[in-house]
This record gives structure tokens, sequence and C-alpha cells, in this order.
């Protein structure tokens, strides 16, 4: 089958195309053209001016539609991703928290058989923990910690090859030695729930840590001890060119005024967006029944009001924080799908519209909300508002 989608504004490598039209042929793009005559024999779609753009590339989200990724089944994974991928998260590496071995082998199982089926929106399994600082780890992980276990991680990933993404403190004995294993594996060894200070970040990026979650959100920024002051996590990776960042755009988690300037340091070739959204995305607030968690002002919050514990954003809502923050858009759109794609090593097939590439689609209105989404050629359900 094939497809024409005219009348828009495409957003590609190369910037925007005006007047041009996006050939889809089964599950992917046959062409990006400026020309938007009508192609005989193909089914026109017509975007009425409105972006058209990249499907985005959910790297960190812990669940949606009232299920968690650690529920670790077929359902809750399912329903969960619908959820995302509703809001243009058209592919998706699940997240799942800090868990027992045996739980995360149940998760591993459901994972691989679900990445099975065809034009599967699963791209792999991102783990965060157990081998988290329990200083900055969340109430919520309890008693689930540890430090890193050669032993144990290495029969884990030698288990499987749906493990892409793995989330370790590298202060934490024998973190370096893990991050250089996960190296090896072409896993994605990322900094996470941690009080490194900027020798320890350097000596962990050397080690094969090359990405930090939730930038600024479990780790501390400069700080003062007794008469001194010292840099936290947050200025030590600044420092470091080539290691790359995720922001939870919210609105809730960090301020605009933080989320330009981690995009003004870093650029869009190294930050990221992340919903790092808990099962209550997709969830109306007053159905959450949870005796730790409440859902206050947009955002997960513990019930002592501590601390925020996780979002209910979608992947549409970030990037339009980000622009009401004041990046453009083009590299706001950038940071929702080329950029995690190559954090992740999927670029050569996500993350731009490009001949061959998957056909990962999305039609966005003036006001940046979905109004229709394509995932694999095939349109997701419930998004089609257009025709």
């Amino acid at each position: 089958m094939l497809t024409q989608i005219i009348n828009g504004k495409i957003f590609t490598p190369q910037g925007w195309i005006e007047d041009g039209s996006v050939l889809i042929r089964d599950n992917h793009i046959l062409e990006v053209t400026n020309c938007d005559l009508p192609l005989t024999g193909a089914k026109q779609v017509d975007a009425r001016g409105m972006y058209i753009v990249p499907g985005y590339v959910c790297m960190h989200a812990h669940g949606g539609g009232g299920h968690d990724f650690t529920e670790c089944t077929e359902e809750a994974f399912r329903k969960a991703i619908v959820v995302h991928q509703k809001h243009g998260a058209t592919s998706i590496f699940p997240t799942i928290s800090s868990s027992t071995f045996e739980d995360i082998k149940k998760g591993i199982a459901v994972c691989e058989e679900l990445m099975t089926e065809k034009d599967s929106p699963i791209l792999g399994l991102h783990l965060e923990g157990p081998y988290l600082n329990p200083k900055r780890a969340s109430d919520q992980f309890g008693d689930k910690l540890a430090t890193p276990d050669a032993e144990a991680y290495t029969a884990l990933v030698e288990s499987t090859d749906c493990i892409k993404r793995w989330d370790a403190s590298p202060e934490l004995p024998g973190a370096l030695e893990f991050a250089r294993y996960l190296k090896s594996k072409g896993i994605v060894a990322t900094i996470s729930h941690t009080e490194a200070e900027y020798q320890e970040v350097k000596d962990a990026f050397e080690a094969g840590f090359t990405h930090v979650s939730h930038f600024y959100n479990g780790m501390p920024g400069f700080h003062k001890n007794r008469e001194y002051k010292y840099e936290g996590t947050v200025e030590s990776v600044y420092l470091i060119d080539d290691m790359t960042i995720e922001l939870i755009a919210d609105g809730r988690h960090l301020p605009d005024t933080i989320l330009k300037l981690a995009y003004k340091v870093k650029g869009v070739e190294k930050t990221c967006l992340v919903t790092a959204s808990l099962a209550y995305a997709g969830v109306d607030a007053k159905d959450v029944n949870d005796p730790k968690i409440i859902i206050e002002d947009g955002v997960c919050k513990s019930r002592d009001l501590k601390q925020l514990v996780g979002s209910v954003a979608t992947m549409d809502v970030l990037v339009q924080n980000m622009v009401k923050a004041g990046v453009p858009l083009e590299d706001v759109l950038r940071m929702a799908s080329e950029t995690p794609a190559k954090i992740m090593g999927v670029y050569d097939r996500k993350g731009s519209l490009e001949k061959d590439k998957d056909a990962d689609i999305l039609v966005l209105d003036k006001k940046l909300r979905i109004r229709a989404a394509w995932a694999m050629g095939q349109m997701v359900e419930g998004t089609n508002t257009i025709f």
C-alpha cells in the first residue's frame, strides 16, 4: 500500500520542506520529496498545512495508562505503550526501575516476546537500578538497591539481547567496572541518582558512562560544605563536552530557565527529552490509589510532599513545554526524535524523515498537538483527526 502525505510543512535533517510530500510504502518511507503532485495509485492524506515531523523516540518511561513496566506482564507493557504511542512516541524503550533480578528476568521475557512481533514499537529494555546510591534514590525503591555484582549482571546481560541501557550511580564500588562491561556489550551506561563530583564523573565517562539520566534531578548541583564550595554532578557533567543528557521537560521537574540553560550549554546534539513517566501518565488524577504517591500540580509527588517521584507527562507535552520555554521548534523536534535515536543507536532507522527509514511520522497542529500518527506505516489508533 502506498500513502502520500501532502500539504504540510515537512521537517527533515536538512530543514523544512514546503509544498512537498512524504511517501509511505508498507512500513517504510519510500521518499521525502519537494513535490506534492498526487501520485497515481497512492492514497492521499491532506495535512492541511500542519507540521509533518518524525515520530518521537521515548527512551525513559516507567509506565502509563495505569500500568508500570515493573509489573513485568504483557498486559502492563501493551497498555502503557498504547498511551505513549497516542501521544507521539512511535518507538519506546520501556524502563524497569530498581527491581530484584528475578523480576527483571520476567520483564526481559515479556520484552523479548513483544519485540518479535511484526513492526513492534519496542526497541529494547532500559534498566534503572538496582545499582543506585541510596542517598539519592527515591524512597519508592525501598530495599531494592544493591552495589554492582559482576557475576549477577554478567549472567543477566549474557542471557538476552534486549537490554539496551542500564543506569547506575558511578560512585558505588564496582560501578566503573560495570560501565566498562556495558560498553563492551554496546549497552548505554547511564549515570543516575548520584552524588558524584567532578573527578568521579570524569572517571565515569572514561569508563563508559556516556549519558546522564533526568539531568538535575536525583543529583546535586553547586553546593557548600562548611566554609568551602564544591561543584556538583550538574556542573561536572557540563564540563564534559561529549556526555549526553536528558531533561524531564514536564513543566514541573525543571523550570524554564534551567531547560534553556541546559539546551544552551549542551546543545541539541547532546540533549534529549524524556518523560520518566510513572503508571499515571494518561490517567485521571482522581483515579490514583497509591499509598506512597499523589498527583498534584500535574506531577507525581511523595505523599509527605518531600520530593517529586516521577512525571505524568507524555512526549507531546515535553515538546510543547520546551517551545514555550523559548527553545526553537526545530531543535525541540530533534531532541525528541533525532538525538534519542542517536544516543540509543537506532538512528539508522528512527529519528528522522528520510528515504528507507521506518515510517514513524506525526502530523502536528500549530499548538503542537498530535493530529495523526503513523508507527511503522500504520495509523496509531485514536490519533487521526484530520481525515
